[in-house]
Parts: structure tokens; C-alpha cells; sequence
């Protein structure tokens, strides 16, 4: 299965625009009185509201990622306000039936109604065009603001809380007897699924081109128990999305590929072709008719039912021992689990993957390998596997595997996001083994990461290098994966050669947290002895960065996402080596903690600098981050952390 939303982006411009843009604000527009019936067919009217001060109208679809963020939201205004405020949702989706919008006000315990509007009628007049978007009537029941409800949550931006409340000011200026102090915020969400009338002899139709396509970029996706918020299969489910598909297509949110082609050529590159771009302009601005549905394609078969590996998993094992609880709304700190798979023998990886229980929150899981003995995870040298958003099980080229010691157990680290509902969440990880006389080189990953910088408040640009060390030998490269928080920019891979050239093989010009694609190489490229990675990463730490957690503050390295990496992950085949046994000397990470015990005399977990011996002096000064001239347990597990990412 691909994890991802599989719509391709355009780089052109097209008519269609022309179609969607947002109407004038109906600012000071009388409502007339109109009646639609809710989910449970009863009827409902605006006059049923003669008693309210304010009219609250949201226009919502069940489907849609910021109208179910914001579902919560509005039943939480709902019963601030109280009686003087009443709160009505309509939904006109052509592909939102009742049920759905019944199991959506279940979802998010609306109790306000949700009413029907069949044929975007009361939309239509309103001049709405997005799902969510709300229009706030006085007395009168005049529009007196129309847009967003808040500023927390964007298309591809969340943030802790909301610095603007356009809403809530708005009705609390006109309780107040005040005109709101904005009367339009432009709406982001997803477009209103409208019944369309089609041009009767379209060249495109569903059925003969745009389901194939569909096929082709999307359904692996676009269908029921993946991470895509709706399904893209049914002509009548698939029309109402048509104004949206064409728009991500535009705006280049779709597919998650943000890598130029200006390089190497990399085997999961989901650009699509100009004339596909141009298919589903053409389909959209026709009306998106179905066209003969006997021209329809077979549906696809997934051979491996649940997983994208290429044959049932040997072992499979659960990352939490029982469902975690997620949270409706807020930030979720980065969770940890261990499991130990408990194998008494070493075992090669041919292929991995890692299933989120709950799609709908889980923004990435990374997979790390901790050996027997250990306490601390060995960085990118640990790393084993992922989920993120963008990346698919691919099995490793022929004859190359993944090494996981006998001993060893899995340490996860899981990202979760809220998505405005209580939610559950308890995923797994399957791999499929390859046996030890198959396996002729061995996969590491290994980096280049630079974890000694500071991002300067307001800084939009700030550029961050990091070089791994030079390989000893010929080695072959098989993929490349940067890792960036929200201020991440831009990235780029570039390779020294011994003899000084160099040649860049990824560039990433526009980073986006939330796709974290790994970028597989279509044909290994062979590395020379003596070569090394370079990264250059540029971050945005100023307001312009709409995932800013905070332009005010100067940024350092830190495992949340409000703090910064700089990891450029690479893979590559090294000949397979034998086990090595027998060395008993102390580890450089079990000789510096033996040496901070030692200094640590009082066993208050604190080294006081100005205590310590001269010989000790530069390095442990080094490990104090924030140089306030104390070494704490904290800094010097960071600082071992920072030198395992730096070892291949």
C-alpha cells in the first residue's frame, strides 16, 4: 500500500482558475428566511430562531481535514455563547450523504443541526465556496462577517493555539453592540462538492481517462483504510472532489514530491506527465461528466491484503501494547515504545513496513534498533525503517538486505497529530526476511547532520551544512531521506569526489514537514573510496513561515518538532561483514559516562566546569549547550547522541 495522498502537482497555469475564484464578500447581505432539513429529517428554518441575537451559519463537509479540526471547534462556540447565539451547519456536498453527516456530528458531538442543502441552493446565495466557512448574521440577519473561523489551522499548517479568533470576535463585537472589527477573512478548506452540469460531448470522462488516472496516481491512496481522508473510485464520490483535485493539482500540493528533476532520477518520482495535468483541467472545466460507465477500467487488486510488502510478512508485532489515546486538539509530544521481538539469531531484512492503526493521526513512526546492552539508540547507524507521509515499503535492489542482531530490540518514536476527535491509535511493523546465503551486501544507513547551530530569531533563510566522513571504501548508494522540523526550507545532497569535484544529487527546494519523502534511487549509484555527502539545509525562522511554532525565539537542536534537525539520512550497500566478537574493551560512550560519574561527586547529576580537571576541561565545556557552566546528564546524552548520528 502507498501511504500518501497520490494526486500529482502542475507547474502550468490553466483556465480553470478562472472557475474557482473566491466570490466578492456578501458583507451586509440580507438572509432570507430559508428551510432545509437536518441529517435526521426534520425540518429546520432560520425563522426557528426569532429569539437570537446572532446566527451563526457554517457551511461544513464530513470529509474534508479542516472541517473535522474545526468540528469541535464550533460546537465548543456553540455552548460558550449560549442562547443568544445559535449555530446552524449546512453541508452541500453532492457526495456528503445523510449518514455520513450524521456519523460526523457523532464524531465531534455536535449538537447544533446540520442541514442538507440538496443542490447548493442556500450556498449558492450565500456566495460560499469552501467547507469549513462560516457567515455570522445580526438581528437583522444581515451577514456582518464572513471567512474563517480562526488562524490555528491551515492547509498543511497547525499550530498550538489561535492568535486571531475571527469568529468568536466577531459575535462577541455584535453581543456587544459593535460592528466586528473584520468583516472578510478568506476561507481555506476544501471546495464545496456542487452538482455540476456537464458538457454533453466531452472529450474526457470519468470513465474512459480520469478513472485511469485516478487508478494510476491515486486509489493506492484514495481508497478505504488508507491514509487519504476520502475515496477516489466512484464517479459519484470522485465529482464532488473535482473543483479540489484540480486545485491541489495547481497549487502543486499533489503528489508529495518536492524534489527537482534536474538529477537523479529516483524509482517513486510521482511527477505527473503534463498531459494528465491537462486531462483533469480539461474534465473539471467540462463539468466533470462520467462519460459510457462500460469504458469503465476493472478495479485494481492489492495482491498482499493490509500491507505493500511483496508477500505476507514472516513476523509481524504490534508497536503498543494497547490502543494510545490521542488527544481531539492540541500538540501531542513525540511518544516512545519499545518491543522486543525477541530473536535469538541474527536476521536479514529483505523488506519492512510500518502500518499506522490510525492514519488519520499518525504523522510519522521511525523505527530504531537498539542491541543488547544498550541504553541509548546509535542515532542514523540504529536507524531501521519509517512512516511518514510520502514514503512505501519497497522491497531492497536483489541480493542487498538489512541486518537486525540477534538480542536487539525495536524502539519506535511515534508523531501523532490531532485532527479535532478523540482517536486511537495502535500500529505495527511486518518484515519479510531473506535468508543469510541470499544476502550478498549490506544496508546501512548512516548521515550527515550538524547539530551545533543556532537559528536566529527571524532569520528566513539561514543556512545549515553538515559533510559525513569519508567513505573507506567503494560503497553503493541506495536512497537519501532529510529530516527537518517545521522551520525546514530547502535541502540539498551533494557528493565530493576524491579528486575534488563536486555533483549535487538531490535538491529539495521546497522542504515540507509534512511529506517526508524518502527518495529511492531508480538505478544504486556507485560511490568511490575517498567520497563523502554534503548537505545544505536553509531554514525559515520567521513570521512568514506559517508552521513557525515561534519567529521570536533563536532555535537549537532538539527532538520536537518546536525545536530544529539537520539529518540527511542516506542508505547505503557495504560487502556483508562477519559479526565481530570478543572485543571487550569500553565503548567511547561507556568511557565518557564513567568519566562524568566520576567528576559528578556529590551525585546530584551536575558537573560543575570550574571543579573539573584541566585535562577534561575542552571537551566537557563543548557538551555544555547552553552555557550556563554546568554539564548536566541531559547535555552529556545529547552531546553522545549528536556524535552517533556523525558515525556511518
Amino acid at each position: 500500500m502507498l501511504r500518501r495522498f497520490c494526486m500529482a502537482f502542475v507547474l502550468t497555469l490553466s483556465p480553470l482558475l478562472a472557475t474557482t475564484a473566491q466570490p466578492a464578500p456578501a458583507t451586509g447581505q440580507q438572509v432570507d428566511n430559508f428551510e432545509l432539513n437536518d441529517f435526521r429529517g426534520n425540518a429546520v428554518a432560520l425563522r426557528d430562531y426569532q429569539e437570537a441575537k446572532v446566527v451563526v451559519l457554517a457551511v461544513l463537509g464530513t470529509e474534508c481535514p479542516l472541517t473535522k479540526l474545526y468540528g469541535s471547534r464550533l460546537q465548543e462556540l456553540d455552548a460558550r455563547f449560549g442562547s443568544e447565539v445559535a449555530f446552524i451547519g449546512l453541508n452541500a456536498n453532492t457526495q456528503d450523504s445523510v449518514t455520513e453527516i450524521a456519523a460526523y456530528a457523532r464524531r465531534h458531538k455536535i449538537t447544533f443541526p446540520i442541514l442538507k442543502d440538496l443542490g447548493n441552493k442556500i450556498v449558492d446565495e450565500l456566495g460560499a465556496v469552501r467547507t469549513p466557512e462560516v457567515f455570522v448574521l445580526d438581528s437583522q440577519r444581515r451577514i456582518r462577517y464572513q471567512g474563517r473561523i480562526d488562524d490555528q489551522y491551515s492547509v498543511g499548517v497547525i499550530r498550538n493555539i489561535a492568535k486571531r479568533e475571527f469568529l468568536a470576535d466577531a459575535v462577541k463585537a455584535l453581543l456587544a453592540g459593535r460592528n466586528p472589527r473584520k468583516s472578510y477573512v478568506e476561507p481555506v478548506g476544501c471546495h464545496i462538492g456542487r452538482v455540476r452540469t456537464p458538457i454533453a460531448d466531452s472529450k474526457v470522462t470519468f470513465s474512459n481517462q480520469i478513472s485511469r488516472l485516478l487508478q494510476k496516481r491515486c486509489v493506492s491512496c484514495h481508497r478505504d483504510g488508507e491514509i487519504a481522508p476520502f475515496t477516489l473510485i466512484d464517479y459519484d464520490e470522485v465529482v464532488g472532489w473535482a473543483e479540489m483535485i484540480a486545485e491541489v493539482v495547481q497549487d502543486q500540493r499533489m503528489p508529495p514530491w518536492h524534489a527537482t528533476q534536474d538529477h537523479l532520477k529516483f524509482m517513486n518520482d510521482r511527477t505527473m506527465s503534463d498531459e494528465e495535468k491537462e486531462l483533469i483541467y480539461s474534465w473539471v472545466a467540462n463539468g466533470a461528466p462520467e462519460g459510457d460507465s462500460s469504458m469503465l477500467p476493472p478495479p485494481l487488486s492489492f495482491p498482499v491484503a493490509d500491507w505493500d510488502l511483496p508477500k505476507k510478512p514472516d513476523a509481524v508485532f504490534q508497536i503498543q501494547e494497547t490502543p494510545f489515546k490521542v488527544k481531539a486538539q492540541g500538540e501531542v509530544k513525540y511518544q516512545w515504545f519499545t518491543v522486543n521481538p525477541g530473536f535469538t539469531e541474527d536476521k536479514w531484512v529483505r523488506a519492512v513496513e510500518i502500518i499506522p492503526g490510525n492514519p488519520e493521526v499518525v504523522h510519522h513512526i521511525l523505527a530504531f534498533i537498539q542491541l543488547s546492552g544498550e541504553t541509548q539508540l546509535r542515532g542514523a547507524r540504529g536507524y531501521l525503517a519509517g512512516y511518514v507521509p510520502g514514503m512505501r515499503a519497497d522491497s531492497y535492489p536483489v541480493g542487498m538486505a538489512k541486518r537486525l542482531p540477534a538480542g536487539a530490540k525495536l524502539v519506535f518514536q511515534i508523531h501523532y497529530t490531532p485532527v479535532g476527535s478523540e482517536q486511537f491509535d495502535q500500529s505495527k511493523i511486518g518484515f519479510v526476511f531473506m535468508d543469510d546465503a541470499d544476502v550478498k551486501q549490506e544496508i546501512v544507513t548512516t548521515s550527515a547532520v550538524n547539530s551545533r547551530f543556532v537559528i536566529p530569531a527571524g532569520a528566513s533563510n539561514y543556512q545549515v551544512k553538515a559533510s559525513s566522513e569519508k567513505s573507506p571504501t567503494a560503497v553503493t548508494l541506495i536512497g537519501m531521506n532529510p529530516h527537518m522540523h517545521l522551520r525546514g526550507k530547502a535541502f540539498r545532497y551533494n557528493i565530493r569526489l576524491p579528486n575534488g569535484d563536486t555533483e549535487t544529487l538531490l535538491d529539495i527546494p521546497a522542504y515540507d514537514f509534512n511529506w517526508q519523502t524518502q527518495y529511492r534511487l531508480a538505478t544504486p549509484l556507485r560511490i568511490p573510496a575517498g567520497a563523502q555527502i554534503q548537505c545544505i539545509a536553509h531554514f525559515d525562522n520567521s513570521e512568514v513561515n506559517l508552521n513557525n511554532p515561534d519567529p521570536t525565539t533563536d532555535v537549537r537542536w532538539g527532538d520536537q518538532t518546536w525545536e530544529e534537525m539537520m539529518i540527511g539520512y542516506f542508505d547505503v550497500a557495504v560487502p556483508k561483514r562477519v559479526t565481530a566478537t570478543g572485543n571487550t574493551r569500553p565503548s567511547a560512550e561507556a568511557r565518557l559516562r564513567q568519566i562524568f560519574t566520576q567528576l559528578d561527586r556529590n551525585k546530584n547529576g551536575v558537573v560543575e566546569l570550574k571543579e573539573i580537571p584541566e585535562k577534561y576541561a575542552a571537551r566537557i565545556k563543548a557538551m555544555d549547550s547552553n552555557g550556563d557552566g554546568k554539564l548536566t546528564v541531559s547535555e552529556l546524552n545529547a552531546h553522545i547522541r549528536r556524535v552517533k548520528l556523525q558515525k556511518p
